[in-house]
């Protein structure tokens, strides 16, 4: 048995559910609302009235916006008179529900809401009024269930009634919009993290002594993944190899540029190769992924013998790097032997250099 729905009170019905969800929404949500009050107060009303008999309605010419200027009234006959009327300047659309919906089969098979949802579909960003008999509330309220923003019963319709309805069903449709839309960033944002986040690397160092700590923050704001890649790995002969670089820029693709040199590093270190052989590969690889060709990236390498007191550098264009250890000052590792950026020398190479320590406490 249907559920009985109220009878529809003189003030539209958005009104109050737009004051709740203001009151409930938070900031972000009071804001929409402003913009959306302010920007349907700026301008005068546009409407546009579907019904195939414009002149039942005789309180149409009467109304009044929040300025008191009349609201524009477009007339439609029929859906396909209506599409060619709906322009980027009407606000809101006044549909009567007993319209039949083009291609749509009539009878007791037929979808009695079926022409709201061709509106709904041809008319996205505007706002629907839907006009019923008075005695069909609960059609009207299954209509807004499906994306109306308000219904009205056509013999209880006055000028004032009507402009109120209209100014409110133009405010939520804005107000929701903004919502959306507020709502489709935070997701998008939220899929951005996770995918920066499972973009970074987890180091593979089973079986070795050595711990590893990174502390990642990229120039970008609001990201997590920048240009600048790192990664460490152990090969089977016990050999940790590790790696930081930074690929010149600050945008996403330079970001993923670093994510494709980071992972074409792994691969090529634990296939075994080292020193010129890798650098000249992961410079092939550069210059066929990156966007311009002005784009290069620079690298610093470091490969630790298994016993922990030996290792190699080979740098390409980058920074030379510190070694710290308990009790003494940290040093700067030698630096004359620095080859080019990857990406601006063909045929380049890139000398490495060797250095040992003894353990700590010797």
């Amino acid at each position: 048995m249907p559920v009985p729905v109220p009878r529809q009170r003189a003030i539209p019905a958005v009104e109050s559910g737009q004051a709740q969800a203001v009151a409930q929404g938070g900031p972000l949500k009071e804001e929409a609302h402003r913009n959306a009050t302010a920007g349907a107060n700026s301008a005068t009303l546009t409407l546009l009235l579907i019904e195939d008999d414009p002149a039942g309605l005789p309180i149409v010419p009467d109304m009044l916006d929040s300025s008191g200027k009349p609201v524009r009234v477009r007339t439609a006959r029929n859906l396909t008179e209506a599409e060619r009327l709906l322009t980027d300047d009407v606000h809101c659309i006044l549909l009567d529900l007993a319209l039949p919906a083009p291609g749509r089969p009539h009878g007791e098979d037929a979808d009695e809401l079926a022409v709201l949802r061709h509106v709904l579909q041809i008319a996205p960003r505007h706002a629907v009024l839907a006009l019923t008999a008075s005695g069909d509330a609960e059609r009207g309220a299954e209509a807004v269930r499906v994306g109306a923003q308000d219904y009205l019963f056509r013999d209880e319709l006055d000028g004032r009634l009507l402009s109120r309805a209209i100014r409110y069903a133009v405010e939520r449709k804005r107000s929701d919009t903004a919502e959306r839309r507020l709502a489709e960033g935070r997701l998008r944002a939220q899929e951005n993290r996770r995918l920066e986040r499972g973009l970074l690397p987890t180091p593979l160092l089973e079986g070795s002594s050595l711990r590893f700590a990174a502390r990642y923050r990229p120039g970008r704001s609001r990201a997590l993944l920048g240009g600048d890649f790192y990664d460490a790995v152990r090969t089977p002969d016990g050999t940790v190899h590790a790696m930081i670089g930074d690929v010149c820029g600050h945008g996403p693709d330079e970001a993923a540029l670093g994510v494709e040199l980071r992972i074409a590093w792994r691969a090529l270190t634990l296939a075994g190769l080292c020193g010129d052989e890798l650098l000249g590969t992961l410079q092939e690889v550069l210059e066929h992924e990156r966007a311009d060709e002005e784009i290069f990236a620079t690298l610093c390498t470091v490969d630790i013998a298994p016993d922990g007191r030996r290792a190699g550098l080979c740098l390409a264009g980058h920074p030379s790097p510190l070694i710290a250890r308990p009790g003494r000052a940290p040093k700067l590792l030698p630096y004359e032997n620095n080859g080019p950026a990857l990406g601006l020398l063909p045929g380049a190479r890139w000398p490495g250099c060797r250095w040992s320590w003894a353990p700590s406490g010797a």
